[in-house]
């Protein structure tokens, strides 16, 4: 009956949306499943035991990468290490605390033009304030601490929109069992938005899995096999940087596009880990 309500032109504007929304989806999944094909058909032939355990040598010429994959993992858990803590406060003040709605509106705003900088500016900031200005010189811990800026904002406004999709009656009933504020965020709140923090997790770290222009200019391009601690007071290459200056230095693109791979796939494990990390603390909670 409703349907012989519809009128031919609304049915014709309705077949005209879902088919275009149709086709934006299938373009959307087939440039996504192109490149993925592409980087790995063109990586996965050139990677290579000796090219992932070994390091750069200069004299006879050897490529190992070795040392970047190190200094990608070191930089990741440094800057997720800094930038959760800080990020998830931020945004359990802003919802819980804050009663200034200015104040609050201020610093989203502030946040929201902190993401949309370039990162090369980023970068030039970063070299400035933590490399010269802090005396850390060239180092992993000046790229991190140049990421943890740039990937605050996407951590902050992730976790403050799950805050806000926990109803208040979760809250309310928190308090009237007796509970305290930070006792009521700590065990009520927080559990019920931890999908919005592990979004936040996964978004930073395809920022910073992807990131080369702001750590060109803190980190640095060393090829250096150290420690963890070591290499967080020491320069060091990640491997976008180290994809760049194989691609654009040094003209090796079959190294170029095994790094790629190696970085495509280091992604959607990462990402896998993470989306099973909140699927289980959900179902934790559902029980």
């Amino acid at each position: 009956m409703e349907n012989r309500c519809i009128s031919k032109k609304r049915k014709a504007y309705m077949v005209l949306m879902r088919s275009l929304m149709l086709f934006s989806v299938g373009i959307t999944c087939a440039l996504v499943i192109f490149m993925i094909i592409y980087v790995l058909v063109n990586g996965l032939p050139n990677i290579t035991w000796k090219l992932l355990s070994g390091k750069p040598n200069y004299i006879d010429g050897n490529i190992g990468i070795l040392p970047d994959i190190l200094n990608t993992l070191y930089i990741i858990v440094t800057a997720l290490c800094i930038v959760i803590p800080i990020g998830v406060g931020a945004a359990v003040y802003l919802t819980e605390y804050a009663s200034n709605k200015k104040l609050v509106s201020i610093i989203e705003y502030a946040a929201e033009t902190l993401s949309g900088i370039p990162s090369i500016i980023y970068g030039l900031v970063g070299m400035l304030f933590f490399c010269q200005f802090l005396n850390m010189k060239t180092s992993l811990l000046a790229g991190a601490l140049t990421l943890v800026i740039m990937n605050l904002p996407t951590v902050m406004r992730t976790t403050q929109e799950s805050l806000k999709t926990v109803p208040q009656s979760y809250r309310e009933g928190a308090f009237g069992l007796g509970a305290g504020k930070w006792r009521t965020i700590r065990t009520v709140v927080l559990p019920g938005c931890i999908d919005g923090v592990i979004t936040g997790c996964i978004l930073s770290i395809g920022r910073i899995l992807g990131e080369s222009a702001a750590l060109l200019f803190t980190a640095g391009v060393a090829h250096v096999l150290n420690g963890f601690f070591e290499s967080l007071s020491s320069s060091g290459s990640t491997l976008t940087v180290a994809l760049y200056v194989y691609a654009k230095e040094r003209g090796e693109f079959d190294v170029a596009f095994a790094i790629a791979a190696i970085l495509m796939i280091l992604t959607l494990l990462i990402n896998f880990l993470a989306a099973s990390v909140g699927w289980f603390f959900k179902k934790r909670r559902n029980t």
